[in-house]
């Protein structure tokens, strides 16, 4: 028989330890009033989770049984569901369009689930990103846009995909969709990326930066200018628009 949700759920349960809950509930902002709130966890290790995903990688986890996996309130069974179709996405490359397209509108459809920066950070480069990488990146402005805010960390960490394939536009395009953005999780995944775009061209980045560091929000802009000497670094902290 297949891998289902209930098994997968139960393999995890197993190797759970409770007293790490509270170290993670304090971590992932679950409290009242942050942006997990209620999340709840059980204890399970991302090194635990991702050898778990191993032991399926061959076994042809059915998509409904993920999904279903997804759609649980604990967020180490969501984190697995989402490793799992990183796994279906990229055995299907070259191969199956047809599943990575089922795949990628699964994700899409389900984004509400997707619902702490770690859960978008190990998946939306390799399905988001992979699928629009060489196709019209008209989603990546709806999510950008979006009211909610997991949307909009996925449309900037997607475009990490692009980078290592030397393609940056898209990245500072997105950047500069979210740059008035009021949220710190949205400030340090942007920063983070032009960061990341500035390792593969550092004048493209001097450009950007020249161009919006003054728009840019504190913390979006110390993540950019990270790598950058100290002294370039303080100039653009300190330079006036």
């Amino acid at each position: 028989m297949p891998p289902t949700a209930a098994s997968i759920r139960r393999q995890l349960r197993e190797i759970a330890d409770p007293s790490r809950v509270p170290i993670l509930q304090r971590f992932f902002r679950t409290g009242k009033g942050e942006y997990a709130e209620g999340d709840r966890f059980i204890g399970v290790t991302v090194p635990q989770i991702r050898s778990i995903c191993r032991e399926y990688r061959r076994a042809s986890v059915p998509l409904s049984e993920i999904e279903r996996l997804l759609r649980s309130r604990i967020h180490e069974d969501r984190l697995t569901a989402l490793l799992l179709l990183v796994d279906a996405f990229t055995l299907a490359r070259g191969a199956d369009d047809r599943r990575q397209r089922q795949i990628y509108e699964l994700y899409l459809a389900n984004t509400h689930l997707i619902n702490n920066w770690d859960l978008v950070d190990a998946s939306a480069p390799q399905i988001v990103g992979a699928w629009l990488r060489d196709r019209n990146k008209a989603p990546l402005t709806r999510l950008a846009k979006s009211a909610l805010l997991w949307d909009r960390r996925i449309a900037i960490i997607a475009t990490l995909d692009f980078i290592r394939q030397q393609q940056l536009d898209e990245t500072f395009r997105i950047a500069d969709l979210l740059i008035e953005d009021r949220h710190d999780l949205i400030h340090k995944a942007t920063g983070w990326m032009i960061r990341e775009a500035g390792k593969r061209d550092e004048s493209a980045l001097r450009r950007y930066l020249d161009r919006q560091h003054s728009r840019m929000p504190r913390t979006m802009l110390r993540y950019a200018i990270e790598r950058l000497p100290e002294h370039d670094r303080r100039m653009y902290l300190s330079r006036p628009a």
